[in-house]
């Protein structure tokens, strides 16, 4: 799509930009009066306005509503945003390209031609969510778990090999490579991309939320939903309103000892306690200058921890420092270096912008800090650990008669220990191999150096290896009962470690290497040793886990593993060699070495050891040879058999690929917008609840309504592989929906799991939320969600919405909704509703068993968003706030869904 040919130039900013040898057009911020004292994120989105200008979707007074931004505002003004590109991992980017198959055969079905459908913006996938640590701790590892790996996924890996032969402009980084994120930066980020002979900035949304960690090298971009993405890659802009911009002013410099992951989990406490749901971080000041890139990388990759929709950091010295490092040719970084300054977007670090709010970290008070045992914000200084882990491990121990009952005789009843406040359960585990251990509450289950949020820093990657190194110096290693993995972000990563002659240290104590991806960061740990997982369950242990990954919410990192503590990579080897969370890490030895007691000063490198290993072991040639062909993969991939020809060849038998049903049935124009009668409550849920806990995820549990059809259709237990890995089966994502584990359905007491009431049957028992869904719809029921506060926080899950809208939800009331879930309801065609502010289901005295009416939506099909409707249940009535935010939704809405629209308007053409 040559988007920068389009505009209609109003302000007269197209200009030239000469760059050595090279000319190119710009369009000029600084014809649009007002525009310098922008911050540098509304700067990049005045340049989209500029050049996408038509006067139709982007008007002249779109681009005054940004220059004459007024930061004090709430948001009220909407743009139409259009990204330079999109950017994907495999288990939300094959549900895209099954979108995009299965809308040809729509076009072609409808009477057009199957070919228009192709992406128009550069689509870039990297396969890095379905490596799984089912091997660990041998030198073996890796090369096991990647065989699994294409064993389990083949035809996924076939249809995504069809897919980029297929659509133009589609590449796929293929699996064994690294992580989206890391990559991204790493290597497919332009930070000024060059299309057409037009210098502009580059902007890149994603599916998946971590995408700001391009943010930490001045890409504006953010995670977006599979739906919204699939448009954006159709050329479709993104409707957003002008957002409000919090300045993060930094000062200082970190203390020695403390390390990029005490300064992100110190920003993310401080900004969720702020409240930036919704709105743009801005990062300046001295302090910011003093950042090196890999910390701004870390930083940004958390934006959705803080709740932001972006955490961006302007191009400056430091930006080219990183993009030379990592392999970008001197034309492109002498192009970024010109670009930013010509335009005003350099980082000035004694400048103030204009910002909505203000605040400020003094880098020298970030202190060693973990966060848990649920939530990335829920910060503990390291100095607290252990009392804080003795205070939480209360909610997660049954009282003590009780769980005696159900743990004699094979354990010791709990008790309290000799100082009288923490709950013991003692069991005694004998290990294959003859290894004998007792295994309490509070041991440590799961090490784990995973996620590019960490692995892409080589400080606290370097740091790891050293604490290593001098721990094996000392005679220390693993507790038995811990399994520990190395999983990095980037070949890079293995490359440095081997050159500083450190992955013999990380290899003896346990941490080889097992997988180039995401693993344990989104739940793909693998199982627990069966000795161990048994010993869990049987007696109900309250085991953890310490990564170093983004997310630590329930049920997410192992079914067996109760609370998860989010660490650097330096603590996640110490934990690894205490064991425990019940140690002071800070006082207390670790572990008995070779000449007694060791502690965590020990083995702690210091700053100048660090900095000086990596200064001298990674280099330019590095990242050059590593992604010289990352897009032609390995033998394994390239030996994949593939389909031919322009419409994919769906196999019937298929349980990991199958064609999309949200095109069945539909015409060329959109049925009117009905309003909701008789509608019943599917599940009523409290606070917090997160895209996890809706979308299916991880691993698909014998018994439940996914394993039955998959077992029906002939698949072994063993073969089940994840939920993530079956995203392109709509047949097992529906059955999966609302199933996690820790999901607790108000409509039940005392029950976790993927259950609720089925009112279709007499005295409406306890059913399976996918089973009662099914009869809701024979009975042609329409269905609600009833939900708390921070409705669909977390990762930017297309199933969450794409479930919920196919098991027949038409609606959902919360109090709260995080940003992109309640984006991709709209593009579903599910309604979101919002209680009146200090209103909420309690207060209402809902309880879930009620039948529902919502009036007042036929308000759209006169063109209308209606600010409230009515909403009665049983005899109860009260107005609900109607979150349909901007005139594109509302588009999206009336036509069912944002791929129709879509679909539709192609059509029209």
């Amino acid at each position: 799509m040559e988007e920068e040919s389009v505009s209609a130039n109003s302000f007269g900013s197209l200009s030239k930009l000469q760059v050595g040898e090279r000319s190119y057009d710009i369009y000029r911020l600084d014809a649009v009066e007002g525009s310098a004292r922008l911050p540098y994120s509304l700067k990049v989105l005045l340049e989209n306005l500029l050049r996408t200008e038509d006067g139709a979707n982007v008007t002249a007074d779109h681009i005054r509503a940004i220059a004459g931004w007024d930061a004090g505002a709430q948001p009220s003004k909407e743009i139409q945003f259009t990204p330079a590109r999109v950017i994907m991992q495999d288990f939300t980017g094959v549900p895209c390209v099954v979108d995009l198959a299965t809308m040809r055969e729509a076009v072609r079905d409808l009477g057009g031609d199957p070919t228009r459908i192709n992406p128009l913006a550069p689509a870039e996938m990297v396969i890095d969510h379905s490596v799984i640590v089912d091997y660990f701790g041998t030198p073996q590892a890796f090369e096991r778990n990647v065989q699994v790996e294409y064993e389990r996924n083949k035809e996924r890996y076939q249809f995504l090999r069809w897919g980029q032969t297929a659509f133009d402009e589609f590449k796929v980084v293929p699996p064994g490579t690294g992580i989206v994120h890391q990559v991204n930066i790493e290597h497919l980020a332009r930070v000024v991309f060059d299309r057409g002979g037009v210098a502009y900035p580059d902007t890149c949304v994603g599916t998946d939320s971590h995408t700001t960690m391009e943010n930490g090298i001045g890409v504006l971009g953010w995670g977006v939903g599979g739906i919204e993405a699939e448009a954006a890659m159709l050329g479709q802009p993104i409707s957003m309103l002008i957002p409000r911009v919090v300045g993060f002013k930094l000062t200082g410099e970190l203390p020695a000892g403390t390390t990029a992951t005490d300064l992100v989990l110190t920003i993310t406490e401080m900004l969720r306690k702020h409240g930036v749901v919704g709105k743009f971080v801005e990062f300046y000041g001295e302090g910011v200058a003093a950042l090196p890139l890999a910390n701004r990388a870390t930083i940004g990759n958390m934006s959705p921890e803080f709740g932001s929709t972006c955490a961006i950091f302007p191009i400056d010295g430091e930006t080219l420092k990183y993009l030379r490092l990592t392999g970008r040719s001197d034309e492109q970084v002498a192009l970024v270096e010109a670009y930013a300054k010509e335009q005003g977007m350099w980082l000035d670090p004694s400048a103030e912008p204009d910002f909505s709010e203000y605040l400020e970290l003094d880098l020298g008070t970030v202190v060693p800090s973990l966060a848990g045992p649920k939530r990335p914000q829920d910060r503990i200084a390291l100095s607290t650990a252990k009392e804080t882990w003795r205070r939480d491990v209360q909610n997660y121990v049954k009282n003590a008669d009780e769980a005696g009952l159900e743990s004699f005789p094979a354990s010791d009843a709990p008790a309290m220990g000799p100082d009288g406040d923490r709950p013991h359960t003692r069991v005694d585990v004998v290990m294959e191999d003859g290894t004998k251990f007792e295994l309490d509450h509070g041991h440590v289950a799961v090490a784990a150096i995973t996620s590019c949020t960490n692995t892409s820093n080589p400080y606290v990657m370097i740091g790891a290896a050293l604490v290593a190194k001098k721990a094996v110096e000392r005679g220390l290693t693993r507790k038995p009962w811990v399994k520990t993995s190395l999983a990095p972000g980037s070949q890079v990563v293995t490359d440095y470690l081997e050159r500083a002659s450190l992955t013999p240290y990380l290899d003896k104590i346990g941490f080889n290497l097992v997988g180039y991806g995401c693993t344990t960061c989104i739940g793909n740990t693998g199982p627990l040793q069966p000795e161990i997982s048994k010993a869990v369950n049987d007696n109900d242990l309250a085991v953890t886990a310490v990564l170093s990954g983004n997310r630590n919410f329930e049920g997410r990192i192992s079914p067996d593993v109760k609370m998860n503590y989010l660490a650097s990579p330096p603590l996640v080897i110490a934990y690894a060699l205490a064991g425990t969370m019940d140690i002071d890490i800070l006082n207390d030895p670790i572990a008995d070495g070779t000449d007694g007691p060791v502690y965590l000063r020990d083995i702690w490198p210091t700053a100048e050891e660090v900095a000086e290993i990596v200064e001298s072991s990674i280099g330019q040639e590095m990242f050059a040879q590593s992604y010289a062909d990352v897009f032609k993969g390995d033998e394994r991939w390239r030996g994949l058999d593939i389909p031919t020809g322009g419409t994919f060849e769906w196999d019937p038998s298929s349980t990991y690929v199958r064609k999309a049903p949200y095109f069945d049935g539909m015409g060329l124009e959109p049925s009117p917008v009905t309003d909701i009668a008789g509608a019943r409550v599917l599940a009523k849920l409290g606070d917090s609840v997160t895209t996890d806990h809706i979308s299916p995820a991880g691993s698909i549990k014998v018994g439940t309504p996914a394993a039955q059809y998959l077992e029906e259709n002939g698949v072994a237990v063993r073969d089940f592989n994840s939920y993530g890995s079956r995203r392109g089966n709509h047949e097992v994502m529906i059955r999966g929906t609302f199933a996690n584990i820790r999901l607790r359905n108000q409509l039940l007491d005392d029950v976790e799991g993927g259950y609720t009431r089925d009112f279709t049957q007499d005295g409406a028992p306890q059913a399976y939320i996918y089973d009662a869904a099914q009869n809701y719809a024979a009975a042609g029921i329409p269905l609600v969600v009833i939900a708390g506060k921070e409705y669909g926080s977390g990762s930017s899950r297309d199933w969450a919405a794409k479930g919920t809208a196919l098991l027949g939800v038409r609606a959902v009331i919360a109090e709260s909704y995080e940003r992109i879930h309640r984006s991709n309801l709209i593009g579903m065609g599910v309604l979101p509703l919002q209680f009146k502010d200090g209103e909420s289901a309690a207060t209402l005295g809902l309880t879930g068993t009620e039948t529902f009416e919502i009036t007042g939506v036929t308000a759209l099909n006169e063109g209308d968003v209606p600010r409230e409707v009515t909403v009665k249940a049983d005899g109860r009535e009260f107005q609900a706030v109607v979150r349909i935010d901007t005139p594109g939704e509302a588009d999206y809405y009336r036509n069912g869904g944002i791929m129709q629209y879509v679909l539709r308007n192609l059509l029209r053409k």
